[in-house]
């Protein structure tokens, strides 16, 4: 199993089961994991269908690790879209992780390739991102709706920014 994975899924177990945060120390993770500083995205389907993903567009931990570790018990506890993840699910559940790169701002939609990038879309204080190669996201214009139907922004808008990133996916 893919070592970002395996320390996501020991993280949701240990964490739905004993409510407890997992302790990597004891495993060999991946020197990056202990010394790059990334956002990251965690996240859980069951089934095929999304059971929770939440993640951070820049660091907020030390490490990679880290940043995995608290957002794989956000995604598994807290994303409001769906109850929190339970001991007798844990069997069923499909784990990602996405790794950013640095956002970089764009001029237009015809920089962004819904396969190869992520968007940002932005307006004021409101914020919604899409991570790339998404089933069922085909286009760039459905890409930028999702993301500004996320963040709360009218999806005629057009006076947004944009930016974009890049993912290191790990299934």
């Amino acid at each position: 199993m893919d070592k970002y994975v395996e320390l996501a899924k020991n993280t949701i177990e240990k964490y739905i089961t004993e409510k407890e945060i997992y302790d990597p120390s004891g495993d060999d993770l991946p020197d990056e994991m202990k010394s790059v500083r990334a956002g990251a995205f965690v996240s859980i389907h069951k089934g095929g269908a999304l059971r929770g993903c939440i993640g951070t567009i820049a660091p907020t931990c030390i490490n990679v690790a880290e940043e995995i570790i608290s957002n794989a018990i956000a995604a598994s506890t807290r994303d409001p879209r769906f109850p929190a993840v339970r001991p007798d699910e844990l069997n069923e559940l499909e784990i990602n992780v996405d790794v950013l790169t640095t956002p970089e701002p764009i001029g237009s939609p015809d920089e962004l390739d819904v396969k190869r990038y992520g968007v940002i879309v932005e307006k004021g204080f409101k914020r919604g991102l899409l991570l790339p190669d998404l089933d069922g996201v085909d286009t760039v214009d459905y890409q930028i709706a999702i993301a500004k139907q996320k963040a709360g922004i009218d999806i005629d808008d057009d006076d947004v920014k944009l930016s974009r990133f890049e993912v290191i996916r790990h299934v």
